[in-house]
């Protein structure tokens, strides 16, 4: 006789992925969740030996292993051990290009109104010196924040004269499609150790097309090159945002990244705000994972000849998967991102739950606005914003999440619920999030099953090797 602890399974082919509440997973014939249920296993068994190792099984009604059960499930969510710790400013609306997925709905580069005043920018600093956080990032943001270089300096002197009181450890990262960022601010982010995190959409014919100028691939390349020169690679990441005009094209945008000197890329799909708010989201979910799963495979395919380079997002869940340890990517965490992990703080001087919060923003839509930058810390962090989200931001404790074997390695999106099916909750059946990472992880366990000993020793090079992702 044995007794049964919390596990979740999901048939994938002629087999059962079981997943513990832990995260631990096993690879099992179809039909064993049903005999771990009706207790057929045999305790004598290997499969017994690894059900109980891995917290789906125990021989008494509490393991003896409670405690050590409980350091793995505080492990898995030590993200939410400091509160807030991405900090978001968003400088100025104002861009230099005109991206045909813009989600910030930016502004003409002459738009100085809609630039953060100095006040506004202290202000934010102050509420970010107040979060519990130890270890904090600091993001500016646009728009395209480098046509603000003086408030740029401005936050981070006063950031850092803030910080010998806070005593912080504060990792500061600037957002730049890298388009006429001028010699003068990268020499002021190699001496203050500031990261880039860039914009690269691939080919030129695709690079330039998306970004609705004829230049941008010559002038991206041009100012990438000059921000080595001052900073060196390992300070510059890039993140690619898969237009629909994007699409047919997934070998050439890996080549591409190849060609640019870059070891990774981060296939982000697109999010329903801005200029990407009135596709045909159905259609466009659809392509997207097939896109992927072709991207993902021609990425195995390269790391297999001897070319090592790493998508990031199938990075971010193979960490899940693979290892006990908490992965900071705000989209995919239980209780959600928003608030516990990032917060937003706006050129207009209000604050924000998510930066796809202050996206809606833009448009009227002020439902995720915590306050102002002069209301109290507790009014904005332990508001009633904050208190509603909270009874929504768990996918333990939501219909279609609770259930899911893949819930230890997804995360709850109360903003995407709202912005795509019209309440917090949201939907599962109907949800394009819940069914684009849903077949993801199911893809990335199929290539586990199939192709274990030729993807296996690739999947532990990512996570051993790491890359740097900023976003």
């Amino acid at each position: 006789m044995y007794f049964l602890l919390p596990f979740r399974f999901r048939p994938i082919q002629d087999k059962e992925i079981l997943v513990s509440e832990l995260g631990n997973y096993l690879i099992v014939p179809k039909g064993t969740a049903e005999n771990i249920v009706e207790r057929k296993v045999d305790p004598q068994s290997n499969l017994y030996k690894d059900l109980e190792a891995g917290a789906f099984v125990s021989d008494k009604p509490i393991p003896d292993l409670i405690t050590n059960y409980a350091i793995r499930l505080r492990t898995k969510k030590s993200f939410l051990d400091e509160f807030t710790t991405l900090h978001i400013v968003v400088l100025t609306l104002r861009c230099n290009q005109n991206c045909s997925y813009c989600q910030a709905s930016s502004l003409a580069a002459d738009a100085s109104c809609s630039d953060m005043s100095v006040d506004n920018l202290e202000q934010s600093i102050d509420l970010i010196m107040r979060t519990p956080a130890k270890n904090i990032t600091i993001e500016f943001q646009g728009g395209e924040s480098s046509l603000v270089p003086d408030l740029i300096k401005h936050a981070v002197c006063y950031a850092n004269k803030k910080n010998e009181y806070a005593k912080k450890k504060i990792t500061y990262v600037l957002c730049s499609n890298c388009i006429d960022i001028s010699e003068d601010l990268l020499i002021f982010c190699r001496v203050n150790d500031i990261y880039i995190s860039t914009s690269f959409d691939g080919p030129e014919y695709l690079h330039n097309s998306n970004r609705g100028k004829k230049d941008s691939f010559q002038r991206f390349q041009k100012g990438l090159s000059n921000a080595r020169k001052i900073l060196g690679n390992d300070h510059i990441s890039p993140l690619m945002t898969t237009a629909i005009s994007s699409l047919k094209y997934s070998k050439e945008i890996v080549d591409s990244y190849i060609d640019t000197g870059f070891n990774h890329v981060f296939l982000r799909p697109l999010n329903p705000y801005g200029g990407a708010k009135d596709i045909d989201w159905d259609s466009y979910t659809e392509q997207f994972i097939e896109f992927y799963k072709k991207t993902l495979c021609y990425i195995l395919e390269l790391n297999l000849k001897g070319i090592f380079f790493v998508e990031e997002f199938a990075c971010i869940i193979l960490k899940k998967i693979l290892t006990p340890y908490a992965e900071g990517f705000v989209d995919l965490q239980s209780p959600s991102g928003i608030i516990n992990g990032v917060a937003v703080y706006n050129y207009d001087g209000y604050v924000y739950a998510s930066d796809e919060s202050r996206m809606l923003a833009v448009t009227g839509d002020y439902t995720f606005r915590l306050g102002k930058i002069t209301d109290s810390y507790e009014n904005l962090f332990y508001g009633t914003m904050a208190q509603q989200l909270s009874n929504v931001w768990c996918t333990e404790c939501i219909a279609g999440c609770s259930d899911c074997a893949y819930q230890s390695y997804c995360g709850a999106d109360p903003v995407r619920n709202y912005t795509t099916q019209g309440d917090l909750y949201g939907f599962r059946p109907t949800s394009n999030f819940c069914k684009l990472h849903m077949q993801i992880i199911d893809f990335i366990f199929t290539l586990l099953i199939e192709r274990k000993s030729e993807v296996f020793p690739v999947f532990q090079s990512w996570l051993s090797h790491g890359v740097n992702n900023y976003e």
